[in-house]
């Protein structure tokens, strides 16, 4: 049995390194996969996640249970997501190799009838990468509201948590949001289609 979060941070906060590694362990892929969707990047999304590990441990000292640990650690990585688009002034790198892809989406409706059967593995790729594109077009909010609802299926009350805002403001962010993404999404899908004629038929 696996000890609680609880206690691996009581652990941690008195200085056992094992303890914090263990928290770690559990919860670098979540990590990893919210700094991927946001960044697009398998780098940056590494190095992001690094940072919101270090930043966990240099606040470890101050958690005091008001949220669980899960909450906390995500508030932690959303403000590193910030910082990070801050740094770089919307200066965003398109990825289109997802590695942590469609078996994350929990909410297929985004998608507006796009939906690849799960044996084909080619158009799982290509709706991967639209997503992808998608998301780096729209706001770093936006982003990362869609990305902790539809890719890591968080609750709206968990949402609420992470952004210190209501769930009448999660919501109506998470419906502006969608709006955005479906608009990025029939527009690139719509493109993308018209390429693959014109290339059938010869540029016709």
């Amino acid at each position: 049995m696996h000890p609680a979060d609880e206690i691996l941070v009581e652990r941690s906060q008195n200085g056992d390194l094992e303890a914090f590694e263990m928290l770690v362990r559990r919860y670098e892929n979540k990590v990893y996969t919210v700094a991927y969707r946001f960044l697009g990047n398998h780098a940056d999304a590494s190095d992001l996640a690094q940072e919101a590990f270090l930043r966990l441990y240099q606040a470890l000292p101050r958690f005091r249970g008001e949220s669980s640990f899960m909450t906390w650690l995500y508030r932690i990585t959303a403000n590193a997501c910030r910082d990070e688009l801050r740094r770089r002034q919307r200066n965003s790198t398109v990825s289109l190799d997802g590695e942590n892809g469609l078996e994350h989406i929990q909410n297929y409706s985004l998608f507006s009838g796009y939906i690849p059967s799960p044996e084909d593995t080619v158009e799982k790729k290509e709706l991967n990468g639209l997503v992808q594109m998608c998301l780096n077009s729209i706001s770093g909010e936006h982003r990362l509201i869609l990305v902790m609802r539809e890719i890591q299926g968080m609750t709206y009350d968990e949402i609420s948590a992470v952004m210190n805002c209501s769930l009448g403001t999660v919501k109506s962010r998470l419906s502006r949001a969608r709006r955005a993404f479906r608009e990025k999404f029939n527009g690139l899908k719509e493109l993308m289609e018209l390429t693959s004629r014109q290339e059938k038929y010869g540029g016709i």
